[in-house]
């Protein structure tokens, strides 16, 4: 039988300590990188109790990303294994080179192994000063070899311009297919823009040479406000991993402040964001609407985002993970009713607002 998803989770893991120094991330402007590792109130057992199969509902898509690097804390490797005997689907993100962690995850079960996907944040320019060149591509090659699933994806940025050729040529040659791409936020501005002192033009010209799905995407919907019935809060959840705190999405309001402190407790999972999207666009439509967050909204399957075929044939997504993946939240979801139309005055200042949004957008040079 073949697994649908039901929901997808998106987990900040709290952790703020990396082992890179990426020059555009916010981490590394705040000096949050020296932290100490995170304290857990509750154990990866809890943890994993608490987002159960029988308490959301189905097997689900779980995505697990820290704020620095994601495989430092040891706690993320009982979490994985737990979810995954748990029959979710489990997605972590990392820099990829903290071997040890590769090593233990390469050490599950092969059925467990055939639900989990790595995505590798490829930082070349650290990559290329720390010397890691060689650390990484062993760390893909051994996940590769266990037969997980992966991606390669770069966050583009300026100073990574002048490398583009080079970072080609690594990549067919040490991937077998070039990198996906996404897209870069200045989180200091409120309207999220794109992190770049170039056009939009001239910054789609520069990275459309990788032919990535994910860019191209991206580029659709960034800073286009969302306007459709939104079923975040319903089919999909924002968890701070640390604190047990459930939205429905990075803004949405908060579904229950801590899932973990009674897991016998069913999860309320009625409350749409509907019409009235909180944030000034939806930065990771690459996760929420390819699941199919907006079900009349045309986007590509998230397999489609994540995959590629090496020029060997092979690909990057396993099958289990890239049928999982091909599949959209209202396949194992009920459609609901879109409840009491919005008031007239609702409607004008909601229309307002996306009015001066929009107007604010068009002034502004990405």
């Amino acid at each position: 039988m073949t697994d649908k998803i039901k929901k997808f989770i998106d987990c900040n893991f709290p952790v703020k300590t990396c082992n890179l120094r990426c020059h555009y991330c916010y981490i590394t402007q705040n000096r949050d990188f020296d932290k100490e590792l995170p304290k857990f109130k509750y154990s990866p057992e809890h943890i994993v109790k608490a987002l159960s199969k029988e308490r959301l509902g189905g097997v689900c898509g779980i995505n697990i990303c820290g704020e620095g690097e994601t495989l430092l804390p040891p706690e993320i490797i009982p979490i994985t294994l737990g979810l995954l005997q748990q029959g979710h689907y489990v997605n972590l993100i990392t820099n990829g080179t903290i071997t040890k962690r590769f090593e233990q995850l390469c050490e599950f079960p092969k059925d467990l192994l055939s639900r989990l996907f790595i995505k590798f944040s490829f930082q070349f320019l650290e990559l290329k000063r720390l010397n890691l060149f060689e650390t990484f591509v062993k760390n893909v090659h051994k996940i590769r070899n266990a037969k997980i699933s992966f991606t390669i994806e770069i966050t583009p940025n300026d100073e990574l311009i002048p490398y583009i050729e080079e970072i080609k040529r690594f990549s067919i040659e040490n991937f077998g297919a070039l990198p996906h791409i996404t897209v870069a936020r200045n989180n200091r501005k409120k309207l999220l823009p794109i992190l770049t002192n170039l056009s939009r033009e001239e910054y789609k010209k520069v990275w459309n040479q990788f032919d990535s799905i994910m860019f191209d995407y991206k580029m659709k919907c960034f800073n286009v406000k969302r306007k459709e019935f939104c079923y975040a809060g319903v089919w999909t959840a924002f968890l701070m991993m640390g604190t047990g705190e459930l939205k429905q999405c990075y803004l949405g309001k908060t579904i229950d402040p801590n899932i973990y402190e009674d897991i016998n407790k069913k999860i309320d999972f009625s409350k749409p964001v509907g019409y009235y999207c909180p944030e000034a666009h939806c930065f990771n439509s690459h996760a929420w609407l390819a699941f199919g967050d907006i079900p009349e909204h045309a986007a590509p399957t998230y397999a489609q985002i994540r995959n590629r075929v090496c020029n060997d044939g092979t690909e990057w997504l396993q099958p289990k993970v890239k049928s999982f993946f091909s599949s959209k939240l209202c396949e194992s979801n009920e459609m609901i009713a879109h409840g009491k139309a919005p008031s007239f005055i609702k409607r004008f200042f909601v229309k307002l607002k996306y009015k001066l949004i929009e107007k604010y957008l068009k002034k502004q040079e990405y």
